[in-house]
């Protein structure tokens, strides 16, 4: 009995991806920062060239082991196949062809041949798998120098041709040296084919072995070494590593350039960015495309631009109010001091008649309360822009109006005050005491366009369902339209308005558009109607949900006394 230890399949180290020289650098992991980082700056164009050439080393290095792994597949297939091949010829020389010779014919070509019978004698050519690791047979060594001519392949045809030629082939026969019983023995083996019922096929780096069961119940055991199959893929591996390498280098130039020209844009907007910063504030990049990536950055750096711009404008333009509203305030509070100071200094340095004291002395209380006045509404005017705090519930409008006109008529009894008013309430969320200022600075304005003695009319409106309406009009001279918006600026004031005395500064319409925008609603100066003159300013608050809309009737209470 023959022995042979089986070899153990050696898949040998795995493939290393990381570490050592193929590491790459900037592998470890990022130490935390003790502040938040900023902005990386790195090289857009470098990173993008680098990823893609990442992703297509990735890519070659799959494709790489896809081949590999396919075409070993197919060339260890393919030894298998000749083994099979081998096996299936011997097969059918089985009872016709001596074992020994047999065997020869199957060493000849290289292989490991063991032939065992069904009784358990084997038969032995050819070079061992030992010697068969240690490297290839010289040609021709071994029994049956001839064996690939001698028909192996050939079926039965070789057999008997060989049979022909020599007459002493029979005399191997041990049970008939006559030849009789051999030709007997010969004809009862045609009658029975021997095939091959099962195969096993063991392999490893250096050789492959094919065991092949036949039906006659004798084992057929091929080894042939199968080392070419690895230096081909040796030789595969080392071939694709170059041309990925010269692909890879290739493909970095090429997107050098391509990159290059792709972000092009970007250095535009570097461009352009710089010359802003420089002081051309109107250039713009003005994408042609909006909904691609660089055409909304673009877009973005426009909006940004003009955002900045009209803020930038925003600015100037409020430091050159606030440097008027100084200048003026500066200048109204002049007028008033300097009346002070000049009846002041008459008092002390006049002895003057008890008269003239007195009268002195009046004028000094009235500048006194006069720039009092101008300083309270600069701070109330501060106030409404630093956000004024209301204290807002249900009031009843017309209540409200009728209670202001009683109290205008008490300051000013020959001013014509008329209240036009719907039926029933009209309730709307507001602070009490800030709707009557505003009404209050509205009825002042008109009498100070009037002189004091004309006609003002205060109508509430109640139709709308969002919001209700008071207009307070006048029979003066009227706002032109090119005025009707600039009399909200503060310490603005009509030329024709300008009277030294009556107590109107500028800021009694821009504090009462402020409160009224701090209630939600308005107050802008609107066209009279058709044959009517003077000037209609209307006031919009909130209405509250319980406001009911009803029909107007006239409150009239004139005062006809005369100061």
């Amino acid at each position: 009995m023959i022995r042979r230890r089986r070899a153990s399949l050696s898949t040998g180290d795995p493939l290393r991806l990381h570490g050592g020289a193929g590491q790459p650098r900037g592998g470890a992991a990022p130490v935390p920062e003790a502040t938040a980082p900023g902005l990386r700056t790195g090289s857009l164009r470098l990173r993008t060239v680098v990823a893609v050439l990442l992703l297509l080393a990735v890519l070659l290095a799959a494709l790489a082991v896809t081949v590999e792994l396919t075409l070993g597949q197919r060339l260890r297939a393919q030894v298998v196949d000749r083994l099979s091949d081998r096996a299936a010829a011997a097969a059918a020389l089985v009872g016709t062809v001596d074992g020994d010779e047999l065997a020869d014919r199957l060493s000849a070509q290289g292989l490991s041949v063991v032939i065992r019978d069904a009784n358990g004698d084997a038969i032995v050519a050819g070079p061992s798998p030992d010697e068969l690791r240690d490297g290839p047979p010289s040609l021709g060594d071994g029994p049956g120098r001839g064996g690939p001519a001698s028909g192996l392949d050939g079926g039965r045809g070789g057999a008997g041709t060989d049979a022909q030629d020599g007459t002493g082939t029979g005399a191997t026969g041990t049970d008939s040296p006559t030849g009789t019983d051999s030709g007997d023995a010969t004809g009862a083996s045609s009658s029975e084919a021997v095939t091959v019922s099962s195969s096993e096929v063991r392999s490893d780096d250096e050789v492959t072995t094919l065991v092949s069961q036949l039906s006659d119940g004798s084992t057929i055991t091929l080894t042939t070494d199968s080392r070419s199959v690895g230096e081909t893929l040796v030789q595969l591996r080392w071939v694709m590593i170059g041309a990925s390498a010269a692909f890879l280098s290739i493909a970095a130039v090429g997107l050098a350039l391509v990159v290059r020209a792709t972000l092009r844009p970007l250095d535009r907007m570097t461009s352009v960015a710089r010359s802003i910063a420089h002081g051309d504030r109107g250039r713009r990049l003005r994408p042609a495309r909006r909904d691609t990536e660089i055409g909304r950055v673009a877009l973005a750096f426009d909006e940004m631009l003009d955002g900045v711009e009209g803020a930038e404008r925003t600015a100037l333009d409020a430091e050159m109010r606030v440097r008027a509203f100084v200048s003026d305030a500066a200048h109204e509070l002049r007028t008033p001091v300097a009346g002070m100071r000049a009846a002041a200094d008459t008092l002390v340095r006049s002895p003057g008649t008890a008269d003239e004291r007195e009268r002195l002395a009046a004028h000094v209380v009235r500048e006194a309360g006069r720039a009092s006045r101008l300083i309270d509404d600069m701070l109330l005017m501060a106030r409404v822009d630093q956000g004024l705090s209301l204290d807002v519930a249900p009031v009843d409008l017309g209540a409200s109006l009728l209670a202001d006109v009683e109290r205008q008529r008490l300051r000013r009894p020959s001013l014509d005050l008329r209240v036009v008013l719907p039926d029933g309430p009209v309730v709307v969320a507001a602070d009490a005491g800030r709707v009557s200022q505003i009404v209050g600075n509205l009825v002042d304005n008109a009498a100070r366009a009037t002189g004091g003695a004309g006609q003002v009319t205060l109508w509430l409106d109640a139709s709308r369902a969002d919001q209700v309406a008071v207009l307070v009009s006048d029979d003066g001279p009227g706002v032109p339209a090119a005025d009707r918006e600039r009399i909200f600026d503060r310490l603005v004031r009509l030329d024709e308005a300008r009277r030294s005395g009556d107590g109107g500064a500028g800021l009694g319409l821009p504090i009462a558009r402020g409160l009224a925008r701090a209630h939600g609603g308005d107050l802008f100066c609107e066209q009279p109607g058709p044959g009517r003159s003077g000037a209609v300013f209307r006031l919009l608050l909130p209405a509250s949900p319980s406001t009911p809309s009803s029909h107007h009737r006239l409150s009239e209470t004139p005062s006809t006394s005369v100061v």
